[in-house]
């Protein structure tokens, strides 16, 4: 099967898919400077057709599958949720729907922020000031968009929602995942080259338990304390620690909540000081049984780094060596040293360890540490999309 990639970022939601599907990315289309340059050494065969705005998809090869991250800046609650309408950057969704109507894949993948569930949203249905709903309050959500739209379409879907942390990985990033098939083929065929799965998530996937006090995990309370998700602003990025906690304690007194965006990477980072020197170590780098550029499910014995005296992970160590089993590799260092003075600063490499990427997948490549942690911070974890895949197949195979 043959994957076209919108909106692809560092590819993380496309590794997911060939993974799932045993699928070769055919295409992109990626606008962003940075992540194409990232796109054109992972996927060199794969030709990167720009601006999703100015494509004729009537000229497009056609492929299988449509993948896609549509912007999440205006559905985000880190954001002004202007919502998914036309003229906003999440608005660009509708470019999406031109693709598939256009080229009509077996299947489409579609994921984006927790906000994409309350986020408003319009659509031929409410589109204007005097359309079905108005004066009622919100009556259309993104998630309910992007459901309608593809029905409209002839597509049927089912969705899903899970944390990273929800397959092992260090941090809680949560993401709504969308899997639709084609319902106008005759049955069967939009399948016949789908993977049959497991009833489950995936072995050796860990699920956080649910506390039936409080409602599902990410609610509750964690069984290991999580480092905060990579973002692509990171408030604390300018801070020291202790300049941070000053910070953090006058907001908390003046206003009751502490700073009001969460902990800050960066400062969770530093306080694992200190850091390997370059002489202990690869710093996590993949070894040459890792060479290639796919994502290894492969189980071996490996140094931990949680359990070397030179970093101190603190109150994350469990969180951390339980990636580490997942990924079969160690963690890199969390900092890297700036160069004045003796200070350091939050790692990509860490950061891309965080989203569980091959290692040197985004920071071997040509871009900028700035570049980098932005991309980062959008992107997609391989395995968190993997197991909302495999889960929706199943949900699939039921209907």
């Amino acid at each position: 099967m043959r994957i076209g990639a919108l909106f692809a970022g560092y590819g993380g939601l496309d590794l997911a898919v060939e993974e799932v599907f045993d699928a070769t990315t055919a295409w992109v289309s990626e606008f962003d400077a940075a992540p194409s340059r990232i796109l054109e050494q992972r996927f060199p065969d794969a030709p990167n057709h720009g601006d999703v705005t100015k494509i004729d998809w009537a000229t497009v090869e056609p492929v299988d599958i449509i993948t896609g991250g549509s912007p999440c800046q205006d559905l985000s609650h880190a954001g002004k949720r202007a919502g998914m309408k036309a003229g906003t950057r999440s608005g660009l969704w509708a470019s999406m729907c031109d693709a598939i109507e256009t080229i009509r894949p077996a299947f489409v993948v579609w994921e984006n922020v927790r906000g994409a569930l309350s986020a408003e949203a319009d659509s031929a249905v409410e589109p204007c000031p005097i359309c079905v709903g108005d004066g009622r309050g919100v009556s259309l959500r993104a998630l309910g968009r992007v459901l309608g739209d593809l029905a409209e379409l002839g597509y049927d879907a089912c969705w899903a929602g899970l944390r990273a942390a929800d397959v092992g990985a260090p941090h809680g990033r949560f993401r709504v995942f969308v899997l639709a098939w084609d319902a106008t083929r005759p049955a069967g065929l939009e399948g016949n080259t789908a993977p049959t799965v497991a009833a489950d998530l995936g072995h050796e996937r860990p699920r956080a338990p649910r506390d039936r006090r409080t409602g599902p995990a990410d609610r509750g309370r964690e069984p290991v304390a999580l480092l905060p998700t990579p973002a692509v602003n990171d408030m604390g990025a300018s801070y020291d620690v202790e300049r941070w906690d000053a910070w953090t304690a006058r907001m908390k007194a003046a206003h009751g909540n502490g700073n009001g965006h969460g902990n800050s990477l960066h400062i969770e980072a530093l306080r694992m000081l200190p850091t390997p020197q370059a002489a202990d170590g690869s710093g996590g780098r993949r070894s040459s049984e890792l060479g290639g550029t796919r994502p290894s499910g492969a189980k071996r014995a490996i140094t931990l780094a949680t359990a070397l005296d030179h970093i101190d992970f603190g109150q994350y160590a469990p969180a951390i060596a339980r990636w580490e089993t997942v990924l079969g590799r160690p963690a890199p260092a969390p900092t890297e040293p700036t160069g004045k003075g003796g200070a350091h600063r939050l790692s990509p490499r860490f950061v891309e360890w965080m989203m569980g990427l091959p290692d040197g997948w985004v920071t071997d490549t040509d871009t900028s540490r700035n570049e980098q942690l932005k991309a980062l911070g959008n992107g997609v974890v391989p395995q968190q999309a993997s197991a909302a895949l495999r889960h929706m197949l199943t949900l699939k195979g039921a209907s």
